[in-house]
Parts: structure tokens; sequence; C-alpha cells
């Protein structure tokens, strides 16, 4: 927990917390997680796309690990446990190991992931993309708010673009995957418990949907004669809202909206706006996101206004693998825990790491389902009784 709060410290935002990929306080954070890492008994490195990567040798130099870990990046103004966790529980439970001069018949390897939540450069998973040899290298052209673009920014940090390969893991060197995280819902809350056993990860469709209307003076045009492209946007928002409710466990959101030329006088000629569309089946997700450009397209037709609809980023479902789950549900019932199983609608690193390797995750609750939020809360007790079934998942870790 005092971690936790150590890492909060290096934020961009006074008295609260965002850290996005490739800043100067990403960079402090890792050099602080290092430090750790290797307190822990850990060979500890930045890698290639700037994730930090601990290894604790197994009995012998070299064998296969285990993967664990979460992200070190931040969604803007966040909470302090989201990713951070994950990974300084990974961090805590070497060090056990390490202080009682304990290998085991594999490697275990933490990696704080530079980024997962997309915040600076509106594409998600780059960390764990690197790691699973999935990286896109057109994702270098994109741009952040200021200009920048990710090549230039990796430069910047000291890291070599074209270097990005070498941080990738091969089938077979990553037994595992496995990951600690705040459950970001209610559900355990609710029903009493601390920790839960993840079944899979949802899968998600983003888009990002441009419209050209016609602005004008908002005094002198009829409102028959507009081609009001906000007008327009906040239906086609209705409409994504509406969809979103149509099927148990789907959801849709249009979390980001931007309108020009924003003069309080001025018809809105061009809005730009992002929707989110998730699901833990994907033939629901997909029907989704169809319904949404359909229904847009004639809302747009009818109101005359021009439109570019792109898809930014699709995942399907990451589902995790049973025989991980059934280690998992030993490791919670041996804290003395009631086992809960229970799907993630948020995103995480194994949805590109099960590319390499079976993924598993554990849940820990948190007060009110908050994430992505300052209010973003835990006890003591709870993380303590997360990073101890942790611990019990390593120690008892057999291969499948």
């Amino acid at each position: 927990m005092e971690r936790c709060d150590a890492l909060a410290k290096h934020s961009e935002l006074a008295g609260g917390l965002t850290r996005v990929f490739l800043s100067p306080e990403s960079r402090a954070a890792g050099e602080r997680v290092l430090g750790w890492m290797r307190e822990a008994g850990m060979q500890a490195r930045l890698d290639a796309i700037g994730n930090v990567v601990g290894r604790y040798e197994g009995e012998r130099p070299g064998l296969p690990c285990l993967m664990l870990g979460s992200h070190l990046d931040t969604v803007r103004n966040a909470g302090r446990y989201d990713g951070m966790l994950g990974v300084v529980s990974a961090i805590d439970c070497a060090d056990a190991l390490n202080s009682k001069n304990k290998r085991l018949p594999f490697a275990i390897e933490v990696v704080g992931f530079g980024d997962e939540e997309g915040v600076r450069f509106g594409t998600t998973l780059l960390g764990s993309r690197a790691v699973a040899g999935k990286f896109d290298f057109e994702v270098l052209k994109l741009k952040d708010s200021k200009g920048i673009s990710l090549e230039k920014a990796l430069t910047d940090a000291g890291l070599d673009p074209q270097r990005i390969p070498d941080a990738a893991k091969k089938k077979g060197e990553v037994l595992a995957y496995a990951e600690l995280h705040i459950e970001q819902g209610p559900v355990l809350e609710a029903e009493g418990l601390a920790l839960g056993v993840v079944t899979a990860i949802n899968g998600f469709s983003r888009l990002r949907v441009t419209l050209a209307g016609m602005a004008g003076h908002a005094g002198t045009v009829p409102m028959n004669l507009r081609r009001d492209a906000l007008a327009a946007a906040a239906e086609c928002v209705l409409a994504v809202e509406r969809i979103g409710r149509g099927k148990p466990e789907l959801v849709a959101t249009v979390g980001k909206l931007d309108a020009l030329p924003g003069a309080i006088n001025v018809i809105p000629g061009d809005v730009t706006f992002t929707i989110d569309v998730r699901s833990p089946r994907d033939e629901a997700r997909i029907e989704a996101v169809s319904a949404i450009r359909s229904s847009m397209e004639k809302i747009l037709q009818q109101r005359k206004i021009q439109s570019r609809i792109e898809d930014l980023q699709s995942q399907g479902v990451a589902a995790c693998a049973p025989w991980l789950m059934e280690q998992m549900d030993r490791a919670v019932a041996a804290e003395g825990l009631k086992v809960r199983r229970l799907p993630s609608g948020a995103g995480h690193d194994g949805m590109a790491i099960q590319a390499i390797a079976d993924i598993a995750m554990l849940f820990v609750r948190c007060k009110g389902g908050i994430s992505h939020n300052p209010a973003e809360a835990i006890t003591e007790a709870d993380a303590g009784a997360g990073a101890r079934a942790l611990l019990q998942f390593i120690s008892g870790f057999k291969k499948q």
C-alpha cells in the first residue's frame, strides 16, 4: 500500500494522479519500480518499448518464466491502485521467495507495462503487444495532443523504436501470465467477498466518428435550414446508448466528444466523437457495432451531414485458461476465502499476452466498484489477501 502511495506521487496533475506513457513522470515511476525489483533479488531493466521488467531466476538460470504484472500508466485524474497494485504485489511475492532463498522450477518475470490505458496516443496495450510480438509499427505515426509522435516520444525517452521487436517473447518462453488487479466493479463488494477469480476479459471495439455539417450564425440561420453537426452527434450518441442497452452484458459508450468552432453564437460545423463497445460475447459485440453504424448512417443521411467512421481498435474476448483458473481457485481457498468466479468488463494486458501464453487473473474488491477515479479505494486487508493468494498461486504453480 505504501508503494502504491509512492507511485501516486509521480504525476503531472497536482493534487491528483495522471501518468501517461513515456512522460517524465512515467520514467520516474519506472526507475522507482526498477529499484524495488532489485531489492527483491531480481535482475531489472527497461525493455525496448519502455516496460519495466524484473526477472527472478528459477532453480537454474534461463528457465521459462511465469509472467506476472500489470500496467504503470494511468488515465487522467486516476486512482492509485488500477494497474499499480498488480505490479507491486508481484514484486512483493518475489521478495517473499527471495527472503527465504527459495527457487522454483521456473523463473518469475514481473512486468510493469508502460502503456495499457492508451491515453496519450489513443491506442491501448502498446507495452503488452510488444511483449507478445504483436506490435503494429504503423502506430509509431500516431501523435499526442501536442503533436508529438509515438516514434519521437520513444526516441526522446532514449529508446530505439526499431528495436521494439527485441521486447517480444516467444511461445514456450512464458509458461503462463497471471495478473492481480482491482475488480473495477461492484460485484465482490455486493457479495461481501475480498477476491474473485476471473473467467474472461470482455472483447471491445473502438471507433472514431467525424462529422462535417455547416457552421453558421446562431441568430440568422433558420432551424429548418441548418446542418448542425453537434445536434446530429447528440442523436447518434443516444442511438449508441439505446443499442448498448439492447442486450444483457453489452455496453456501449461515447467517452469523448469535441465540437468546433466552439463559440456560443455559432452553429457547430464539425464534431468528432469516440465509441467504445464491449461484451463477453464477440458475436453480440460485432452485431452491436453493425447496428450502431447502420443507425448513425440513417441519422446523418436525414440531417445531410457528411461523416467518416473509423475502426480504431478491436479485440476479441480473452478467456482465462481453465487449468489456470483451477490453480487460482485453490490459491484463494488456501487463504480460507470463498471462491467466486466472474468476468472482467474492463480490458487488461492479458488480452495481448494471450497470443503467446495462457492467462489468469485475480480480482481484489474495491470500494463501490469505483476505478479510473481519485475515489478508487481498497483496504489493506483485501490487498494483503490478494498478495498472499498470488503467492500461493506462484508457489503451487504447475505447468500444464
